[in-house]
């Protein structure tokens, strides 16, 4: 999927604004331990929800600017503490084009979530935010004292959400060729894990179909 042109002039200006579980997961096709829970299979973002954004989204500068203000508004009300978590990421001393990024990331995440689960998502909590923010700093850890661990947390994170991950990575690799002699990659990458964080939070809040049979995967979500 080609990435969506990034311009940071139809970038708004962004206003400022649980306990870890006792175990680590088995996730469903690796053997490592992890400490990312499971994303349920009806929790999944397809590639065409992506695509489905992508059509929706303005190519004229002056209405991309409305829209994504439109949509950060609106993002704000339906997801206060996932709007909270970004807009406090953005609003630190970061350059021009690692916020531009995240603030284009995470509306399209949220919007590619919105266009798969219309209706079927329930508002994240703050301390469910907070508890996934320590899921992921623990399954890295974890990673880092096992020196046989051939997997990463964006490894992990991929196999959960394979069509996100993959519409993220091309935008960070396209941002950061195209602006590589005067991008921050440190500021790139605090934006990139609150947009992982807003990820793996709305997955965990997809709400579960009625009647979908749910595996010992999906147990543990």
């Amino acid at each position: 999927m080609a990435p969506l042109p990034l311009d940071l002039a139809a970038v708004p200006h962004v206003p400022g604004h649980g306990t870890l579980p006792s175990q680590c997961y088995v996730a469903r096709v690796w053997v490592r331990r992890t400490a990312i829970r499971p994303v349920p299979s009806y929790a999944k973002v397809p590639a065409f929800a992506l695509e489905a954004v992508r059509d929706q989204l303005a190519e004229d500068d002056d209405e991309a600017r409305t829209q994504l203000d439109d949509i950060f508004e609106r993002f704000e009300r339906e997801q206060p503490a996932l709007a909270t978590m970004v807009g406090d990421t953005l609003a630190e001393p970061l350059d021009d084009t690692a916020i531009a990024l995240g603030y284009f990331l995470a509306l399209t995440v949220w919007l590619a979530f919105e266009e798969a689960h219309r209706g079927a998502i329930s508002q994240v909590a703050p301390a469910e935010v907070d508890a996934t923010r320590q899921l992921l700093d623990l399954d890295e850890e974890l990673r880092r004292g096992d020196a046989d661990e051939a997997l990463d947390s964006d490894d992990v994170i991929a196999m959960e959400q394979p069509a996100l991950v993959e519409f993220i990575h091309d935008h960070l690799d396209g941002a950061l060729e195209t602006h590589a002699d005067d991008v921050d990659v440190d500021d790139v990458h605090r934006v990139y894990r609150a947009v992982v964080i807003e990820l793996l939070s709305l997955s965990y809040a997809v709400k579960q179909p009625q009647g979908f049979p749910l595996g010992k995967a999906e147990l543990l979500a």
